[in-house]
């Protein structure tokens, strides 16, 4: 078991990597001194796939528990499933003297954080990420939210766990969709890190697919290294931290035009290519250096498909992110893997082409 610790001013925390190590979480618990009641915010589906381990766990456990159980998908991502997870921790007798448990990926995550966050002004919380994407990304860092009628994640706090565990066992279950999602995040890593990482990531890709075990963990541990050292530095997103959001405005305009149909690390990989698009255009990065860096996540052009699509739809929508500033669409764009540009504000126009372009390279 790796042991990664994360340095946010005021709240540190560790983030536990390996197979297995589900098995020693109330020892877990135990040792980080937190409460014994432990209210479960579990994905249904992870539920039903590890349903004897955590039939295990349970029936074995000494102290207080429930599971509240939740059909993670992003329209369920709202404040009703909030408001569902309070009557349950009322209803049930949980006070402040309670641990809410993330148990699934990053919807799970972040809506259960947020519910750590303002029930009883805060309880203690902790994640325990069974996706790829969670694993590499939205675990770490303290971001939660729910969505709000037609704008993704904009109601929520930055609100730290107080350990994550990454049981790299509950991986092996994820359908080929679902780790399509965690590479789209972190080929966006690929960008970030160094070149070093970029051409390992895309020598290794295949084996990643696979899940081949001492890959995945040893991408997963580099993903969760650097964001660490992201966040110790800009917790709230004032500056530095804005470059983990590379892609991301694109991706959460294509996933609400598209009515969610595509996932979110489906969407990140198509909103990398319109950024890089965009780079390109404005003159950051020539086209030589572009069609070097869109090869990465070209790799999944024939594993994420969209039939239609309306540009100035997806273009509200990017309007509305909450990255905004003075009513103006603040990207993140690249001028070499990285060294990343922030806050950067372009012509509509061509944003909207930029978004025609990423998008037709996916198109059926």
């Amino acid at each position: 078991m790796k042991e990664i610790n994360i340095n946010v001013p005021g709240k540190k925390y560790p983030v536990y990597v390996g197979p297995d190590i589900f098995s020693r979480f109330e020892k877990t618990v135990i040792n980080h001194q937190l409460s014994r009641n432990l209210f479960f915010v579990i994905d249904k589906n992870v539920l039903d796939l590890h349903r004897t381990t955590i039939d295990h766990f349970v029936d074995n456990y000494q102290g207080k528990i429930f599971l509240h159980r939740f059909e993670s998908c992003e329209s369920n991502k709202g404040i009703k499933s909030v408001e569902k997870i309070y009557s349950d921790l009322i209803n049930h007798g949980f006070g402040r003297d309670t641990v809410i448990v993330a148990f699934g990926g990053g919807i799970t995550g972040d809506l259960a954080g947020f519910a750590a966050a303002t029930y009883a002004r805060g309880v203690e919380f902790v994640q325990i990420s069974t996706t790829l994407l969670a694993a590499v990304d939205s675990s770490v860092g303290g971001k939660t939210g729910i969505n709000f009628g037609e704008t993704k994640n904009i109601i929520g706090a930055f609100y730290q766990p107080d350990f994550v565990l990454i049981d790299t066992n509950f991986l092996k279950t994820l359908p080929k969709e679902e780790i399509i999602c965690g590479a789209g995040e972190i080929i966006k890593y690929a960008f970030l890190i160094d070149e070093l990482f970029n051409k390992s990531l895309e020598k290794n890709f295949a084996k990643l697919m696979q899940l081949n075990d001492s890959i995945t963990s040893k991408i997963i541990e580099t993903c969760i290294r650097f964001k660490g050292d992201i966040v110790a530095k800009d917790e709230k997103e004032s500056g530095l931290r804005k470059i983990l959001n590379f892609g991301h405005t694109y991706a959460h305009g294509i996933e609400v035009e598209q009515n969610y149909k595509i996932k979110h690390g489906q969407a990140v990989v198509i909103g990398l290519v319109c950024a890089l698009e965009l780079s390109k255009n404005i003159g950051l990065i020539s086209t030589k250096i572009y069609n070097k860096y869109i090869q990465l996540p070209l790799i999944l052009r024939d594993e994420i498909k969209i039939e239609t699509y309306d540009t100035s739809g997806i273009h509200e929508v990017m309007k509305r992110d909450k990255k905004n500033r003075d009513n103006k669409i603040k990207l993140i764009l690249i001028q070499e893997i990285g060294n990343l540009a922030v806050d950067c504000e372009v012509d509509d126009n061509e944003i909207e082409k930029s978004i025609s372009a990423g998008i037709n390279h996916f198109l059926k």
